[in-house]
């Protein structure tokens, strides 16, 4: 299996920063993607962006722009920097991880972590 322990969220004002950390540990081959999704009350969950082992990156046209996905492979590691933050970015974000194990190919999912921008 693999664990994804996330950290960074909170309570930030418009226009402020967050930065937020997701770590993957476990027993696997490899990981491969690594991203950022986020679900608002009333809303389905969407990916925010992604990143690949070879540092691709792929991002919501919401956030783009205002957001930079970045890893430490060495560190099996996923960033989520946000800046000019607002009221509609306010949601659960979950790590997600895919890569291949001792059963093929797997996608994990972390806890989620609350990002609340209001003043």
């Amino acid at each position: 299996q693999v664990q994804l322990v996330e950290s960074g969220g909170g309570l930030v004002q418009p226009g402020g920063s967050l930065t937020l950390s997701c770590e993957a540990s476990g027993n696997f081959f490899s990981i491969d993607t690594m991203g950022w999704y986020r679900q608002a009350p009333g809303k389905r969950r969407d990916l925010v962006a992604s990143i690949t082992r070879e540092a691709a990156t792929t991002y919501a046209g919401a956030v783009e722009g205002r957001f930079t996905i970045s890893r430490d492979n060495a560190k099996n590691t996923v960033y989520l920097q946000m800046n000019s933050l607002q009221p509609e970015d306010t949601a659960v974000y979950v790590c997600n991880a895919r890569g291949l194990g001792n059963e093929g190919n797997f996608a994990f999912w972390g806890k989620g972590t609350q990002v609340t921008v209001s003043s």
